[in-house]
């Protein structure tokens, strides 16, 4: 086990197959249950997170399951719209949830090491949560991602399954998406720059010049992107956009905080947090 976590390759390997296996049992119990999409789906969806879970807990590791924000929408969508008529009021999200799915699980393979190392964050919550980290573990970093992201791709889901006659709106908010995944994009380029120049300190250049999380409000404008344009073709299903305000809260209230108390460590955080926003790069004036 020691020699599959330390190697890289090895590791790739280990957690594409952990993927490959979570799908075919997603797949299995959507398939296996006469209930309507929304549910047979969330069902699904819930048990390839758990099949994930369990093989975090083996390896010990709960970055495991990192990809799977990325990863399961694409499968979501590709699987909905396989042997389908697709029109541009399906082809417009898929495009978007593919680009930006391939981009964000790119930006993982390019920072995954190995399962011998975990994200600080699960790190940090097990030495606070003690004995009660398995709990921790399985609904805060394992399921609670998986509920947000399934609200999240549940609109381009249904647009898909209904068909509604596409519309400008639907396409503006296309538009959004792209721009939100290029400037998510374009964000991480230039924190890995910064990162291998290993000066150390704060970010302050680019879209980092006057904010601390560029990334996060692109991931946060990508899934409203996403929610208007389908509820600008089916109106009466407004309530979809539920998946949007539940990923948009999860970062204002636990990503955010997370990584500006991580921050907090460094010197001269208080000066870095009072003269940046915390996710418009606009302008700020200098206190």
């Amino acid at each position: 086990m020691e020699g599959i976590t330390r190697s890289r390759a090895a590791s790739f390997a280990v957690v594409a197959a952990v993927y490959l296996l979570a799908a075919a049992v997603g797949a299995g119990i959507f398939l296996a249950l006469p209930l309507p999409v929304w549910s047979a789906l969330l069902i699904a969806d819930m048990g390839a997170t758990v099949f994930v879970f369990l093989f975090s807990v083996a390896f010990s590791n709960a970055s495991v399951y990192d990809p799977y924000w990325s990863v399961q929408p694409i499968v979501i969508m590709v699987a909905f719209c396989i042997g389908r008529p697709l029109g541009a009021v399906q082809i417009l999200p898929l495009v978007a949830i593919l680009v930006w799915g391939v981009r964000l699980t790119a930006n993982w393979a390019y920072t995954f090491r190995g399962l011998d190392r975990q994200d600080w964050r699960y790190t940090m919550l097990a030495e606070k949560t003690g004995k009660l980290y398995p709990i921790v573990n399985f609904v805060g970093i394992h399921m609670v991602p998986t509920l947000v992201v399934y609200g999240c791709v549940l609109p381009a889901v249904y647009t898909v399954i209904e068909a509604p006659a596409f519309n400008a709106g639907s396409a503006v908010f296309f538009g959004l998406s792209v721009l939100a995944v290029i400037l998510q994009g374009a964000a991480d380029i230039e924190m890995h720059k910064f990162r291998r120049e290993g000066r150390g300190g704060f970010i302050r250049r680019g879209l980092w010049k006057f904010a601390r999380h560029p990334n996060y409000l692109g991931e946060i404008l990508m899934w409203w992107g996403v929610g208007l344009a389908a509820v600008c073709v089916m109106p009466s299903r407004w309530y979809l956009l539920a998946g949007a305000a539940a990923n948009t809260l999860l970062f204002l209230f636990v990503s955010i905080p997370l990584a500006d108390g991580h921050q907090a460590r460094k010197e001269g955080f208080a000066a870095y947090r009072a003269n940046t926003r915390m996710l418009l790069p606009l302008y700020k004036r200098q206190k």
